[in-house]
């Protein structure tokens, strides 16, 4: 499975890149141009309008996207694997300054809400959340292990994803040089009455060449891959810890929308976002803010049961749209008379978002913005790229500020969709439309006839995301 996300992000990259250059085209137009051209010119501008043509119908869009992967195929060199790793490309110029000893980022107390938070309670292998650690076996990081029990190698999962992102950038500040962990998961209680070692969100680092020197450095690497807190605590180590995986302050790093939110199908009915399917039509917007319907064809994330913070947008004609923090939302600019795509904590009051209405989309204003925690997340994908939820437009991308970019991110899932549809026999998930079924059917001997939907994050969108933090600046994604 990794080999494939790896090359589909590969593919997106492409993707992303063959439209940048032909963005950079232009094409020069003024009155005082002859009125006479060659035969030569002729000639090519009627071939430029049949490749257009071609790139614009669906098998010709196929076709073009088949030959960039066969070209990505036949120029495929091991130094151009895509994502982070030893020796992938040049590094990026960095103006980074090591930590002092005894320094800490921040400067506040490990269990103060601006850091790490509190202690949630300790532990141990017999404990319910002891299901919720996660073992580490990244080959980039050494684990000591002294207790030969492999308790080094447990951690939380956000201390997972952040102990990770600083082993890639230790191999590339030091290269030959791995990220030691000699302290992770304590289940053994030699770290004080208070630690959060005990809950699985602490780790004790070092370099593997023990280059004290070094640490300095490691401790701002820490800081710049995420660690909610970093002390330069000894000459001999550095230690960094993250906050709970349940701390309502992480907002959610992919963008969703509630499950009782509500999107309208092409035959007129409203239907719950938890039960939309693949090959619904719903309704969305094109480039141009026209509504248009467009085909659902996978869900980047669904999961019904976790509990998240939500961003909810009050409109002045009473629809509200409940979001995640990082979602690109719609927002129309009067004075410039244009749209522009917002993350949805940043959408102020008195900003406008495009609504439903009377058959069309029109700009209404923001009168609240509030902050609400509500169980589930659902964020399907459709065709367009975009999707109205609650009568509000809304991007279906998330995370990073380009509406364009995540589109053509996308573009490799939209193809094998469209190769889906035309193998005989290889029917998606569809619409139970025809076929309402209640709670109380379900439980009963119905759910052998119930497809199985996705539970969690689509592994093509968790690769992106993976991604997303090695080729784009920061100023481009949600922080």
């Amino acid at each position: 499975m990794d080999n494939q996300a790896a090359l589909w992000s590969c593919a997106s990259a492409t993707c992303l890149s063959l439209d940048a250059k032909r963005h950079q085209v232009t094409v020069e137009t003024g009155n005082n141009k002859s009125t006479t051209a060659t035969t030569a010119a002729s000639s090519d501008a009627v071939s430029c309008r049949k490749l257009k043509h071609i790139a614009h119908t669906p098998r010709g869009s196929c076709f073009m996207a088949l030959l960039l992967l066969l070209l990505l195929a036949l120029n495929f060199r091991h130094a151009h694997s895509c994502g982070p790793g030893r020796g992938l490309g040049r590094r990026r110029e960095r103006n980074l300054y090591p930590l002092v000893l005894k320094q800490t980022v921040p400067n506040l107390s490990e269990y103060q809400n601006g850091a790490s938070g509190p202690l949630e309670g300790v532990i141990q292998r017999d404990s319910p959340k002891f299901k919720d650690l996660v073992p580490n076996y990244n080959r980039d990081i050494q684990f000591r292990d002294e207790e030969g029990t492999g308790a080094d190698r447990l951690m939380s999962k956000r201390c997972k994803e952040k102990l990770n992102m600083l082993a890639y950038s230790v191999m590339n500040e030091w290269p030959g040089v791995k990220l030691l962990v000699t302290e992770s998961w304590d289940e053994d209680r030699q770290h004080g009455q208070e630690s959060l070692h005990y809950e699985g969100r602490a780790v004790t680092i070092a370099t593997s060449d023990r280059d004290q020197s070094k640490y300095g450095m490691l401790a701002r690497l820490a800081v710049e891959a995420g660690f909610d807190w970093v002390s330069y605590v000894s000459r001999r180590h550095i230690y960094c810890s993250v906050k709970s995986d349940s701390s309502p302050s992480i907002s959610h790093v992919h963008g969703c929308f509630t499950p009782e939110s509500t999107a309208l199908l092409e035959n007129g009915e409203k239907k719950k976002l938890s039960e939309v399917a693949i090959g619904d039509r719903v309704l969305s917007m094109n480039e141009n803010g026209q509504a248009v319907y467009s085909e659902v064809i996978l869900f980047m994330d669904r999961n019904l049961e976790q509990m998240q913070t939500f961003v909810q947008l009050h409109t002045d004609n009473g629809a509200v749209l409940t979001v995640t923090p990082a979602h690109l939302i719609t927002v129309w600019q009067p004075e410039q008379q244009k749209l522009k795509y917002v993350f949805a904590d940043r959408v102020e009051e008195l900003n406008y978002v495009l609504v439903m209405h009377q058959g069309e989309l029109r700009p209404q204003r923001v009168l609240r913005v509030s902050s609400v925690q509500r169980r589930g997340v659902v964020a399907p994908l459709t065709r367009e790229g975009t999707i109205v939820v609650n009568s509000v437009a809304a991007s279906c991308y998330a995370v990073i500020s380009s509406q364009s970019l995540a589109h053509w991110g996308l573009a490799p899932m939209r193809l094998w969709y469209t190769l889906q549809g035309w193998m005989p026999g290889k029917n998606q998930l569809r619409s139970s439309c025809s076929k309402t079924t209640t709670p109380k059917d379900n439980n009963n001997n119905n759910s052998n006839n119930t497809p199985q939907v996705q539970n969690g994050i689509h592994w093509y969108a968790k690769a992106l995301y993976k991604v997303k933090d090695y080729v784009l600046p920061q100023s481009w994604r949600h922080e």
